[in-house]
C-alpha cells in the first residue's frame, strides 16, 4: 500500500478526481490517500503561494502528490503553485506523452506517439526580472551543467526502459551560444554513452515546424523549459486535445502527477469535464510507485472506451462517437472495460520495464578562471555611442580599454550604424590589454570613476576566461 498525497484543485478539478479516484479504486490500486487543499482559496485567504506550510509537509512525507488543475486569482503578487512545487520538490523532469488514437480521436496526424522531457526547474521560469531603466526590462536565463546533465539523462534512460528507439535534442544554440550552447554540449557528452539510440539535434524553430508537420519523425524529445513548456501544448493539440494529456514531474526523492489543461471555472459543476488528462497522469503515478500491472489495466481500459465511442463532450464528433457521456459517466464507462484491451488501437504492456538508473550528478573539476573583463550596464538618455565611449574613455587607467558598446546586444561602437535604433540601456565592455587581468579592486574603482563622471551604471558582469576559454558573447555585429 503507498500512501499518496492529492489535491482536488478548483474550477472541474474535484470532478475529475473524484471520476479518477472511482477507476483507481474499482481496478485495485494499492493505495492510501491524504487530502490537502490548494489553490485559489487558500491564495484569497492571504496566502500568496496557494499553499499552506502543512500542506507542503504532507507533501514531503508522502513523496508522491496527484494533482488537480488549480486556478491562480487574477492581480499581482500570486505565484504559480506549480512552478513553485516543481522548484521546492526538486521535480526536474517534465515527462508529458502525446499519441495519436486516429481515427477515434480527430487529429491530422493519424501517426504519432512520442514523449517530450522537459527540464522543469531554470531557462527563464527562474523568475529572475529586473527593470533596470525607463525602457528596458530584463530576464535573466539561467542554464546549469547539472540540471542539463538530470534532464538529458533523464531522456535517454526513459528511452531505453520504453524502448524507444531515438532521442532529439531542441535548442537555440545558433543564437544563445552559452546558454543554449551548454544544453547541447552535454547532450552530445551524453548521447555517447547511449550507442544503441539514435539521438539528434533541431534548432527550436524548424524543429517546431517540424513537429507541427510530421510529428512521426520524433520519438523522446528533450529540451529547456520555455520550450518544453511551448512544445508539449503544441503536440498535445496535434495529437487531439489537450484534455487528453497527462503529464509526471519528477525528482530524485518526489513525484508529482497532474493532466496539462487547466481548471476551466467556465464549466465547473456540470459534469462535462473529460477526467482523461488526469486519468493518464494517474496511469504515470502507478507506473512510477511500480503498480505496472494496475497501470496497464486502466490504460487497456481507457483506449477500449475510446475505442468504443463513448466521449465526453470535449472529444464527441456527431455521426461518429456512440455515445456522449458525462465526467461520471466516462470513468464508469473505462470501469467496465477493466480487463479488456482495444481491438483496432495498439494495447499497452508496462510490466517489462526496468526502473530507470539515474545517478546522481557528480560535479566536474573546478576549470582555471580567469577575470579579463567587465560588461558595466548602463543608463544614459543619450543617443551618441561616441559620446558614451569619450566620458568612459576619460577615466579608464592605460591597462584597460573600451573595446565594445552595444544597445540591446547590437554592437553600436566602434563602426556602429545611425540606423540603428538605441534605447537608453548601453552595455560598456572593458577589458584588459593584452597580457594583462583585471581585479575585483580595479572594478570597485571603475565604478566610483563612472559614478563621479555621473554615469549612472545600473549593473555589472564579470568577463571569464574557463581553461583559457572565453565564457562570454560577443556583441551582435562584432
Amino acid at each position: 500500500m503507498t500512501k499518496i498525497t492529492i489535491a482536488k484543485g478548483d474550477g472541474i478539478g474535484p470532478e475529475i478526481m473524484n471520476a479518477v479516484l472511482d477507476v483507481l479504486e474499482a481496478a485495485g490500486a494499492a493505495i492510501e490517500t491524504e487530502e490537502i487543499e490548494i489553490g485559489e482559496k487558500v491564495y484569497l485567504a492571504g496566502n500568496s503561494s496557494g499553499i499552506a506550510p502543512e500542506a507542503w509537509d504532507i507533501i514531503r512525507r508522502n513523496k508522491i502528490f496527484l494533482k488537480a488543475p488549480i486556478t491562480t486569482p487574477q492581480g499581482g503578487g500570486y505565484k504559480s503553485l506549480n512552478v513553485s512545487t516543481r522548484k521546492f520538490l526538486g521535480l526536474y523532469a517534465n515527462v508529458r506523452p502525446c499519441m495519436s488514437l486516429y481515427p477515434y480521436i480527430h487529429t491530422k496526424h493519424p501517426i504519432m506517439d512520442l514523449v517530450i522531457v522537459r527540464e522543469n526547474e531554470e531557462d527563464l521560469y527562474a523568475g529572475i526580472e529586473h527593470q533596470q531603466t525607463d525602457e528596458v526590462v530584463q530576464c535573466l536565463k539561467l542554464i546549469s551543467r547539472p540540471g542539463c546533465e538530470k534532464i538529458v539523462r533523464y531522456a535517454f534512460e526513459f528511452a531505453k526502459q520504453q524502448n524507444r528507439k531515438k532521442v532529439s535534442c531542441f535548442t537555440k544554440d545558433n543564437i544563445m551560444k552559452q546558454s543554449d550552447g551548454l544544453f547541447h554540449e552535454v547532450f552530445n557528452e551524453i548521447a555517447k554513452e547511449y550507442p544503441e539510440i539514435e539521438n539528434e539535434h533541431w534548432i527550436i524553430d524548424i524543429g517546431a515546424a517540424m513537429l507541427a508537420d510530421s510529428p512521426e519523425k520524433f520519438d523522446v524529445m528533450v529540451m529547456p523549459n520555455l520550450y518544453g513548456d511551448v512544445l508539449s501544448d503544441i503536440a498535445a493539440q496535434i495529437a487531439g486535445s489537450v484534455g487528453l494529456c497527462g503529464s509526471a514531474n519528477i525528482g530524485e526523492t518526489c513525484a508529482m502527477f497532474e493532466a496539462i489543461h487547466g481548471s476551466a471555472p467556465m464549466i465547473a459543476g456540470q459534469q462535462v469535464a473529460n477526467p482523461s488528462g488526469l486519468l493518464q497522469a494517474a496511469v504515470m503515478m502507478l507506473n512510477h510507485i511500480g503498480q505496472t500491472k494496475v497501470a496497464e489495466n486502466i490504460q487497456n481500459a481507457w483506449l477500449k472506451t475510446i475505442e468504443d465511442g463513448l466521449h465526453t463532450t470535449d472529444i464527441y464528433k456527431e455521426g461518429f462517437s456512440k455515445q456522449k457521456l458525462s465526467t461520471n459517466g466516462f470513468a464508469q464507462a473505462v470501469i467496465s472495460n477493466l480487463g479488456q484491451v482495444p481491438k483496432a488501437l495498439k494495447p499497452v504492456t508496462f510490466d517489462n520495464n526496468a526502473a530507470l538508473n539515474l545517478p546522481a550528478y557528480k560535479r566536474k573539476t573546478n576549470a582555471q578562471k580567469t577575470l579579463v573583463g567587465i560588461d558595466v550596464f548602463v543608463h544614459w538618455s543619450g543617443t551618441e555611442a561616441n559620446e558614451l565611449a569619450a566620458k568612459i574613455n576619460s577615466f579608464l587607467p592605460a591597462e584597460l580599454s573600451l573595446t565594445m558598446i552595444t544597445n540591446r546586444g547590437i554592437k553600436v561602437w566602434p563602426e556602429g550604424f545611425k540606423e540603428t535604433f538605441c534605447t537608453d540601456h548601453w552595455r560598456c565592455r572593458i577589458k584588459a590589454k593584452e597580457e594583462h587581468t583585471i581585479s575585483k579592486a580595479q572594478i570597485v574603482e571603475l565604478l566610483a570613476k563612472a559614478d563621479a563622471a555621473q554615469i549612472d551604471t545600473i549593473k555589472t558582469e564579470n568577463l571569464y576566461e574557463f581553461n583559457g576559454k572565453a565564457a562570454f558573447s560577443l556583441g551582435q555585429g562584432q
